[in-house]
């Protein structure tokens, strides 16, 4: 991954760094497992989030993946297009639009989710089960609560 006879020492004790060396290397895990398939980082965390709550709308969907409403907007527009997606008006307020998998959507989902489960499995080798569980814990604390007030 890295240049033979660099000197990464000042580097290396930086959680950012590390943290964006490591997401490098999955995200092409991710390319390779889910790309045949059409999908990126951002459609397939859009279709999970869609398939496991159905009452969503693309306000909540852009502040849960932290989009832009412009860009939330664009980038539903594309999964609508490829017949992924629907909006639907609400019945609960007329003015907003629920987001819902269509058919094709919800099998793309499905399917996307069963590789989803085993495409890190090379890469995390290296871990034992216990390691694991503790990294997603540890990135869950930064990256998932980051700026939320602590509970308790």
């Amino acid at each position: 991954m890295s240049a033979p006879g660099l000197d990464h020492s000042k580097l290396t004790n930086l959680v950012g760094y590390v943290a964006s060396r490591a997401a490098i290397v999955l995200r092409r895990d991710f390319e390779r497992a889910l790309g045949p398939l059409g999908l990126k980082v951002l459609d397939y965390s859009l279709l999970v989030l869609v398939a496991s709550n159905p009452e969503v709308n693309q306000k909540q969907l852009g502040e849960a993946l932290d989009i832009s409403a412009p860009n939330m907007a664009i980038t539903l527009d594309r999964l609508v297009e490829r017949g992924w997606v629907e909006r639907v008006r609400s019945t609960q307020d007329r003015r907003a639009m629920i987001i819902h998998l269509t058919p094709a959507g919800s099998a793309l989902a499905a399917r996307a989710q069963k590789i989803a489960a085993t495409m890190e499995e090379k890469t995390l080798a290296v871990l034992s089960p216990a390691e694991r569980a503790l990294l997603i814990e540890l990135l869950g604390k930064v990256g998932l609560r980051a700026g939320r007030p602590r509970s308790g």
